[in-house]
């Protein structure tokens, strides 16, 4: 059963991080850079939006829906989980997140996965 949960957060922040950063890169690709403009955070966002809201929907009956290692961290303190469960979700969610970066890599052709910095 804790792997079956942890295989569930393994797809679930494989397909947010996917669609998230891909959207991101997409964007960035279209606008030649522009991606701080006010119609490139509305994207940004809606994309991270819609990306959080599938990825949620389908680990939410088998794991909880967890998708960020502190919203795990948040159920182990108030004992909702265990700490091996825990650590099986930690694992599945940093190795579904690298995964989802190596996959964007793969499908733009080399494209650098955008890092977060302050806009100028």
């Amino acid at each position: 059963d804790a792997l079956k949960a942890a295989l569930a957060e393994f797809i679930s922040v494989l397909i947010f991080v996917f669609a998230g950063e891909g959207s991101g890169m997409a964007f960035n690709k279209l606008t030649d850079g522009a991606s701080t403009t006010p119609a490139g955070l509305v994207a940004a966002a809606l994309a991270h939006a819609f990306a959080l809201f599938v990825a949620v929907s389908i680990a939410a009956n088998i794991s909880g829906g967890h998708v960020n290692p502190a919203v795990t961290f948040g159920a182990f303190i108030g004992g909702h989980i265990t700490f091996v469960r825990t650590i099986l979700y930690w694992i599945a969610q940093l190795i579904g997140a690298v995964i989802a970066c190596l996959l964007l890599k793969l499908a733009t052709g080399g494209l650098e996965t955008s890092a977060f910095s302050l806009s100028s």
